[in-house]
């Protein structure tokens, strides 16, 4: 009985500086913590292959805490293995029992819930917005198996966030990836908040959906050392055996496990203190002799497997008329025309080719993203992840492929990115490196209508050009490229960025602006046209827009300048500098939804306090399907010659 008495004190140990720590803090999840005391125990001191001195390791295994707030239990284990936190260049050091004391203090590494951005790099991602730690693990596992690790990612999930449509959605994943590295573990202790659980949440059920999508299960008693051992020994087992299932694990366990007192409903979130703090600890005593937990034999991590992935090679990328060329493309780009959807899926193939890191993920629309450019690529398929209608899996498992040291680009339809919004920023929030293409943007989509129109995106990711990510840099870049050029050219600019972007494009085709000499790059803008009275700025397919708006505009004797605004933050020094040579009047134009560049704009005169005047011009009502972009844009009030109205009222002019 060694085994199971050494993991009993263990347990004990760990629930009762949970119990402390969020005592201390005043806050925070002990009984969440407290039922995955045995499970945290087998895994971290037994079973994983990773080593405490060095927890990011790349070929060590991997523990997802979809359940995060659940993660006092966690830093228990990581303050008494001496687990090293930190940043590089801030100091490294060893994890102190002393540090449970400043558990969600503002300058702890200890943070509410998991994040590996703050210092903690036993952790791959940011959880706690729950039902997406599964798709992480996929993302992990699916990183190791393109370089050929063995390394194994075990994710815990609770019972009540099993709710979760995306856990579904990853675990469809898993099965057709073949993706037999992740062990999901159901921590099925039968509360959640406010509430026990559905019983549609219960192990039993559990047990039977997941058999039913074509998982083995294996039902424990999550408080039992050897069943947990025994369990976790089988999943390892069937990574080797071609004709196994990936195995998942229901757990069953109790919340608040060791101290009666504090189970039941009306615990959940609410740390013991006091005499029932008191309480607590002490019936932990007593259920550790009931259980005979003695630390009769040593627990030592398993020692991590000597391969690693070979270091990601980067060689010079195409330019776009190279890469037209090598990819058959050359009769349409004699035409005159391209559109920018297509230049994405240009670049896309190139970087693949040029840049062995690079990954592509698509929700079964890589025919119309131009994402299947890179999956037709019989040399960069395993690499290409085709998601299918799951676009919040889609990006949580972005967010594991750069967890893994890859280079996720994600596709899909801008409209449909909104159901993933959560997902991109707890992406953001884990520091992830992801690039998303929004494509079928705005209303020059026309015929399809406002279901397939992204509107409200570049608002919302706009917001994120005004946040410092964890190292200083935008958490997003917003581009909005105008032509082919310019759209390849941010693609190759996306992938050499450090961090997260966010690319628009179009569906239809569209005229040249730019050649391969123009150099465009994140942050930038260019300048068009010249004038003195009035300065545009304009995106994506408005750029075209406003180019025809000029000429009405200088037959009425105005001199415009055109600045094609590009990328969201830009240098708005400069942007203003040009505003003052057109008499401080700003006109500018976007086909989505407010809160776009015209916003920004808005902001920066506002900080400036000059004396400008800005007019916006976005879409203002509810779009419908039209048969063209030119029937969308006038609806909508945003044609060329709604834009000369605009620029004559704001001149305070009449039409000649």
């Amino acid at each position: 009985m060694s085994f199971d008495s050494t993991i009993h004190a263990k347990a004990v140990e760990l629930t009762k500086l949970s119990y402390q720590m969020t005592a201390a803090a005043g806050s925070g999840h002990p009984t969440s913590a407290a039922s995955l005391a045995h499970l945290t125990t087998v895994l971290m001191y037994q079973h994983m292959r990773w080593e405490p001195t060095n927890p990011g390791h790349v070929s060590s295994d991997r523990l997802v805490l979809s359940e995060g707030h659940a993660v006092p239990i966690i830093y228990a284990a990581c303050a008494d293995l001496g687990v090293t936190i930190g940043k590089a260049g801030d100091g490294m050091r060893s994890m102190q029992l002393q540090d449970i004391e400043t558990l969600r203090d503002i300058d702890s590494l200890i943070d509410g819930h998991p994040n590996p951005a703050v210092g903690f790099n036993f952790f791959d991602a940011a959880t706690g917005s729950l039902g997406q730690g599964l798709s992480v693990a996929a993302g992990i596992a699916a990183g190791a198996k393109l370089d050929g690790l063995d390394k194994r990612v075990f994710c815990v999930i609770g019972d009540g966030e099993s709710r979760e449509g995306q856990i579904w959605e990853a675990v469809d994943f898993i099965i057709d990836f073949g993706l037999k590295g992740v062990c999901p573990i159901f921590n099925c202790n039968e509360y959640g908040q406010s509430d026990t659980v559905s019983a549609q949440q219960s192990g039993d059920v559990l047990k039977a959906k997941l058999e039913a999508a074509g998982m083995d299960v294996l039902q424990i008693d999550g408080h039992n050392p050897t069943q947990i051992q025994n369990a976790l020994s089988s999943h390892a087992q069937t990574m080797y055996d071609p004709q196994a299932k990936p195995v998942a694990i229901v757990a069953v366990c109790v919340k608040g496990w060791g101290s009666p007192s504090q189970q039941g409903d009306g615990h959940h979130g609410k740390p013991a203190d006091g005499g029932g703090l008191d309480q607590a600890l002490t019936e932990l005593e007593q259920t550790g002799r009931q259980v005979g937990a003695t630390a009769d034999m040593r627990l030592t991590t398993s020692a991590i497997s000597e391969k690693k992935p070979a270091a990601a090679n980067r060689k010079p990328v195409m330019s776009f008329s190279e890469a037209a060329t090598a990819f058959g493309m050359t009769d349409q780009v004699i035409k005159g025309n391209f559109a920018t959807r297509r230049a994405y899926g240009l670049a896309l193939h190139a970087l693949g080719q040029a840049f062995d890191d690079v990954v592509a993920l698509d929700a079964d629309v890589k025919n119309s993203t131009f994402a299947e450019d890179f999956y037709k690529d019989d040399q960069l398929r395993d690499r290409f992840f085709e998601s299918r209608i799951a676009e919040q899996n889609m990006i949580s498992v972005a967010a594991g492929l750069s967890a893994a040291g890859k280079t996720p680009f994600v596709s899909t339809f801008a409209k449909f990115l909104t159901r993933a919004y959560d997902q991109i920023e707890m992406a953001v929030n884990s520091g992830a490196n992801i690039n998303i293409c929004g494509s079928h943007a705005g209303i020059t989509l026309a015929a399809d209508g406002p279901s397939q129109m992204g509107l409200p995106d570049v608002a919302w990711f706009r917001s994120w050009t005004t946040v410092a990510n964890h190292s200083g840099y935008p958490a997003f870049y917003v581009l909005q490229p105008s032509d082919a050029h310019q759209a390849y050219a941010l693609t190759v600019a996306m992938a050499q960025h450090e961090g997260a972007s966010y690319i628009r494009t179009l569906r239809p085709d569209v005229e040249f602006l730019y050649g391969n000499e123009h150099e465009f790059h994140l942050g930038g803008h260019e300048v068009l046209t010249a004038g003195r009275d009035l300065l545009i700025c304009a995106s994506g397919y408005m750029v075209h827009e406003a180019n025809r708006a000029l000429e009405m505009l200088d037959g009425q004797g105005i001199d415009a300048t055109l600045v094609d605004l590009y990328s969201l933050p830009f240098d708005q020094e400069a942007i203003l500098d040009l505003a003052n040579q057109n008499n401080g009047m700003i006109l500018t134009i976007e086909d989505n939804y407010g809160g776009g560049i015209g916003s920004a704009i808005a902001d920066a005169v506002s900080a400036d306090g000059g004396g400008f005047n800005v007019r916006q011009m976005c879409v203002r009502r509810i779009p419908k399907s039209g048969k063209t972009p030119d029937d969308v844009l006038a609806y909508c009030g945003l044609s060329a010659e709604h834009i000369v109205a605009q620029a004559m009222s704001l001149l305070q002019l009449t039409t000649a």
